[in-house]
């Protein structure tokens, strides 16, 4: 019987889901958090070790003899040394495509919040400033109207795609780039060079992976480049922003909002310099979490443990 071990299990789920779809393949055992400390005592003997976020390194490799397949529960896998896991003949198998609806739904909750301010007004009305007004409607800021106005989407894959639809539906303009020269899949959507995405886009959401390329690819001369009274939406990966840049840039007006669920540094320290930052929300990389999506996941993980076991893995990731 084959040995499977989750390493850190808790955020994908935390007790309102089962771990059934995995546990047919073999003896599973399910830890919340594991430390560097009990790493290797808790996957002694593995055959299949499931990972989030668990750093694994050649040092943990050396002392895993059985191991055999690491299969992430995320699609990035950025925290497994992917050359010394081809140096054990260790395969690595990461999920794609769960979290596609609940990402782009993510998206519009932070730019409705942008432009909607609903949070800012259902406060105000629980703290009786609508029972206390002279008129029966007032806003404590601008309102904004999406119709008619552009979203530059930055990293064109499925979430991206899925943004844009949603964007149309909102009967907004939708423009994106991408490294080739090749048309986005929808006539709708309009293919412009970096520069023409900063300079014409009303808001800017970012859905790249992030690569030595691209890192702080939103900086001080991108935000020199966007309108004053753009948003930036981030639900990719917190190196895509410079983030002091950022904080400069709404503090002095540079642009007008930003929405992010990723940065830099994931936790942040209480320090961290975009915490405070005018017209800022900042949610804590949560926008893949619905149930739904965790739901998936963990039965893209059991498939490709599945397909593992029968000598066909699938979504196999490697050095580049």
């Amino acid at each position: 019987m084959q040995k499977i071990v989750i390493l850190d299990g808790f955020a994908a789920n935390p007790g309102d889901l089962n771990w059934n779809p995995i546990a047919q393949y073999g003896s599973l055992k399910v830890f919340d958090r594991t430390s560097d400390e009990l790493l290797i005592d808790r996957a002694k003997g593995a055959d299949i070790i499931v990972v989030n976020k668990r750093i694994l390194n050649r040092s943990h490799f050396s002392q895993l003899p059985s191991l055999k397949c690491i299969c992430t529960l995320a699609t990035g896998y950025n925290n497994i040394d992917l050359e010394a896991a081809r140096h054990f003949g260790i395969t690595i198998c990461n999920a794609v495509d769960y979290s596609t609806p609940s990402v782009a739904q993510h998206v519009f909750a932070l730019l409705l919040e942008l432009s909607n301010k609903v949070g800012l007004h259902n406060k105000d009305v629980q703290n009786s400033g609508w029972s206390n007004a002279s008129d029966w409607c007032y806003w404590k800021q601008p309102l904004l109207e999406l119709h008619g106005k552009t979203m530059g989407v930055y990293g064109y894959g499925k979430i991206g795609k899925k943004v844009a639809e949603i964007a149309l539906a909102f009967g907004m303009k939708v423009i994106t780039t991408r490294k080739s020269s090749k048309k986005p899949d929808n006539p709708a959507m309009q293919l412009v060079p970096l520069h023409q995405l900063f300079t014409d886009s009303d808001v800017i959401s970012l859905h790249a992976p992030l690569t030595s390329e691209n890192r702080e690819v939103i900086n001080e001369n991108s935000f020199s480049l966007m309108k004053k009274t753009a948003f930036l939406i981030n639900t990719g990966r917190g190196g895509l922003i410079k983030e002091k840049a950022l904080r400069v840039a709404l503090e002095t007006g540079q642009i007008a909002g930003a929405g992010l669920d990723v940065l830099s540094q994931e936790p942040p320290n209480q320090n961290h310099v975009l915490l405070g930052a005018p017209n800022c929300l900042i949610t804590p990389h949560q926008a893949w979490a619905t149930k739904e999506s965790r739901k998936r996941l963990i039965n893209i993980v059991a498939e490709n443990i599945d397909a593992f076991l029968k000598g066909n893995p699938r979504n196999v990731v490697g050095l580049e």
